[in-house]
């Protein structure tokens, strides 16, 4: 199958700054850089873009600029150990890919050299139900810890099968996506009148019945499978999928403490605090200066993960600090495969790690449970001392 982004040359081994060709990448958004450089302007829109004025896209980033650190010394970092487990399973880091669409528009090889990349750095692959590969060729490229994605359609056969295929695969999780009832305005989607290329198809809808649509069309397929979304989603379908699955189901897109009471009483296993990268409502606050308020709502009865927004180690320490029990990274990843597959989403994963190593050393913790609320100040933090 033909690439949109042919592979570039391998990093530099064995050094903590890579280099393609003649450019030095120091950090995950040097590879954004290049791939905007790399990819057709439609392509490299549409993974990047957000929702009407982008003004939440913005925001996710600019949010995580007004938390400062609060670092203790005279204390011995020279062991950090970084691992944690999620639902169970023991990863390397608090660092996991988030779900995200159509990676071959990236790389030939798509959502396998992503999910190559993160079990080589021992963490959480989450695989979109909008994926260019299937969830079966996802599980079968080798060892690694798989979640699924799953959108909500009107047709529960549909789910249903979309389901048992990732038990049937091995998959570890359910994400179910609860903020995307219609898809959020990307305008520049619209301007560029993006189109699904003929080399490029949807594998997860392969093989369902989804009435006589030409699923050799994909964007044709994608048009009809997101008119299928179901606008109704509530409470009661996330008890319903408990039924229909042994595995532990998240929901992605909650930010406030209303919700995340919701689905706590629903049985949900844990919570993915997520704006859906600002591509869908905008004008939502950055998902990080919502943490706080779900994580107090969650109390301990759940784990409470976050995305959107996340380009620095300092930034999963900051998560992290605020309560967070991980984070899903998800444009960085895209923009790595892109630029050097399946090896420049393993030297993203392990330049986030080793952000977040550094971090945590000068900061005086050794483990991750050694990072509390007192290493950060938000600004609310600051507005309170002032008043005193």
């Amino acid at each position: 199958m033909a690439s949109y982004a042919a592979t570039a040359t391998a990093p530099l081994q064995g050094f903590n700054i890579f280099r393609r060709e003649m450019v030095l990448i120091t950090n995950v958004s040097d590879y954004e850089e290049l791939a905007k450089q790399k990819l057709p302007k439609m392509v490299y829109d549409f993974y990047a873009g957000g929702a009407e004025d982008q003004w939440t896209l913005k925001q996710n980033r600019e949010a995580f600029s007004r938390i400062l650190f609060r670092p203790r010394v005279l204390i011995d970092v020279s062991h950090i150990d970084m691992s944690t487990s999620i639902l169970g399973y023991k990863i390397s880091m608090p660092i996991m890919v988030a779900p995200t669409a159509l990676h071959k528009l990236a790389h030939e090889e798509g959502e396998v050299a992503s999910a190559r990349a993160a079990a080589a750095a021992g963490t959480i692959m989450t695989l979109s139900s909008w994926s260019s590969c299937s969830i079966e060729e996802v599980n079968s490229c080798g060892p690694g810890i798989h979640f699924f994605q799953l959108s909500v359609f009107k047709d529960r056969d549909i789910v249903q099968q979309l389901v048992r295929r990732a038990e049937n695969a091995g998959y570890k999780a359910i994400a179910v996506t609860v903020d995307a009832p219609r898809l959020g305005r990307r305008e520049a989607d619209l301007r560029n009148r993006f189109k699904v290329p003929e080399n490029v198809v949807f594998k997860c809808f392969e093989g369902l019945d989804l009435s006589d649509i030409d699923k050799t069309n994909a964007s044709r397929l994608a048009a009809y499978v997101a008119s299928q979304i179901d606008s109704s989603l509530s409470g009661k379908d996330i008890e319903w999928l408990q039924t229909i699955t042994r595995l532990p189901i998240l929901v992605k897109g909650v930010i406030t403490a209303e919700d995340a009471r919701i689905a706590i009483e629903c049985g949900v296993a844990g919570i993915i605090m997520s704006n859906h990268g600002g591509r869908q409502l905008d004008y939502l606050p950055a998902t990080i200066s919502c943490l706080e308020e779900v994580v107090r709502e969650a109390n301990g009865r759940v784990p409470v993960f976050l995305d959107s927004g996340i380009r620095r180690g300092t930034d999963v320490f900051k998560a992290l600090a605020l309560g967070a029990s991980g984070v899903f990274i998800g444009r960085p990843i895209l923009f790595a495969l892109a630029v050097d597959g399946e090896a420049g989403v393993r030297t993203a994963l392990q330049m986030l790690r080793d952000e977040l190593e550094i971090a945590m050393a000068l900061s005086g913790c050794m483990s991750l449970k050694e990072i509390t609320r007192d290493h950060v100040s938000t600004e609310g933090d600051r507005l309170r001392r002032s008043l005193l």
